[in-house]
């Protein structure tokens, strides 16, 4: 054979491939599955090729081992920190509430266990998580009525002398008045203090006259052809009496418990805020109405407390006033206010129980139990939240407010130490 001459193919024989081409674009994505090898073994690179042809035999090499991508290192907290590392900090509202516990005779009754409480909050029982009995200190706004009459308010200024000795020095104490409308008389101030003590004295009145009401035969006036002679006189039909239409007497109590509920929302954390009113209980002419003034107390978690004084402190009108016959009208609203907001109530006619009865509600209102929890309820939905404390003794009357409406004030209990500090 000739050297370039070609030679003939036979039958069976096998060409001989050329030299593999350069490759100018890039393998589509579906040409690539999980588990093919790129290493040099890998030449078949026919289309038959199975996915488990493809898989290597043999581990890579190091120098073939593929880095894992880095990863964020962990929080290392300093020593000592780890505990505040792993706390997780929740938004949660919670609730503080005073409660008086009474037997039958209305004695304060003492040595109550937190296991023996159960509180609820929208009928649904709650764990407690703070309860104590240590006394508290106070932030009193005292409301004088000046508007009672003059028998009464002589009663009233006599006792008010005693009234100082019923604080304690840590207590704080602001004096408002009303008659036609409330006056702050005295911002807080120390409740052993000199300027207290002035203010207090300064805070007496006169009181008012009683309305006279004429009728019997002293009520007669001269009439001539059944026409009356006296102008300043109205005659009666078929009656020759005198008709008399008095105004109604302006008794501005919603107003004064407002302004010193006002007064009473700015007090520190860790006191206890009470406003304690003498009077009668009457209401009339007031601009701020009952349902209002309330909601606003149990907002800012305030408690009426109350010595009532005249007509209202008697034992037939004060029950009718307690159970508020239907279609007439009630004359004291104090003890609607008491029941609301947790407070109570002490009925005296003398001035001598006007006395004592200042030592005993302040004793009551220092006293109290104090249980805490939080709530599950929404953080703040502006919601009213009905609370009931329960005790497990038989024969005991518990003294608390009915509800509340949840504020972004107080999220955690008061005067708490966190770790952090030590």
């Amino acid at each position: 054979m000739m050297l370039g001459q070609q030679a003939p193919q036979t039958a069976g024989q096998q060409t001989i491939p050329d030299g593999p081409r350069p490759q100018v674009t890039l393998p589509s994505a579906n040409s690539i599955r999980p588990g093919m090898s790129t290493t040099p073994e890998s030449t078949d690179t026919s289309p038959a090729a199975s996915p488990d042809d493809n898989v290597p035999s043999h581990l890579p090499s190091s120098a073939q081992t593929q880095t894992k991508p880095t990863e964020p290192e962990p929080e290392i907290p300093a020593a000592g920190q780890g505990p505040q590392a792993f706390t997780l900090h929740v938004q949660t509202n919670f609730v503080e509430i005073p409660f008086t516990v009474k037997d039958k005779k209305g004695n304060l009754v003492a040595g109550i266990k937190p296991r023996e409480v159960r509180v609820y909050e929208n009928n649904v029982r709650q764990q407690l998580a703070v309860f104590t009995a240590d006394p508290w200190p106070l932030s009193v706004a005292l409301v004088i009525d000046q508007s009672l009459t003059w028998d009464n308010m002589a009663k009233v200024n006599n006792a008010l002398a005693a009234i100082q000795g019923a604080f304690a020095p840590y207590d704080e104490v602001a004096v408002f008045t009303y008659n036609n409308g409330p006056q702050m008389r005295t911002d807080f101030t120390a409740a052993q203090s000199a300027r207290l003590a002035f203010t207090i004295e300064t805070s007496k009145a006169r009181g008012r006259e009683p309305l006279a009401i004429m009728g019997g035969p002293m009520a007669a006036t001269n009439n001539i052809n059944n026409q009356n002679f006296d102008p300043n006189t109205a005659p009666v039909r078929n009656n020759r009496g005198i008709e008399l239409n008095p105004p109604k007497e302006v008794h501005t109590l919603n107003d004064a418990i407002l302004e010193a509920g006002k007064s009473l929302s700015r007090a520190a954390k860790g006191r206890r805020r009470i406003i304690y009113v003498i009077s009668d209980g009457k209401e009339y002419g007031s601009q701020a109405r009952f349902k209002d003034v309330v909601q606003y107390l149990q907002t800012n978690k305030i408690a009426v407390w109350a010595t009532l004084v005249g007509d209202s402190s008697l034992p037939v009108v004060g029950f009718l006033d307690h159970i508020r016959l239907p279609f007439t009208m009630r004359d004291n609203i104090l003890p609607s206010y008491a029941v609301l907001t947790g407070g109570s109530i002490d009925a005296e006619f003398r001035q001598r129980g006007i006395e004592q009865s200042f030592a005993k509600i302040f004793e009551q209102a220092r006293t109290q139990y104090t249980l805490g929890f939080y709530s599950h309820e929404p953080f703040i939905d502006g919601k009213f939240r009905t609370v009931e404390v329960r005790v497990l003794r038989p024969d005991l009357t518990v003294v608390a407010k009915k509800g509340y409406y949840p504020t972004a004030q107080d999220t955690r209990p008061p005067n708490v130490v966190s770790s952090a500090s030590h």
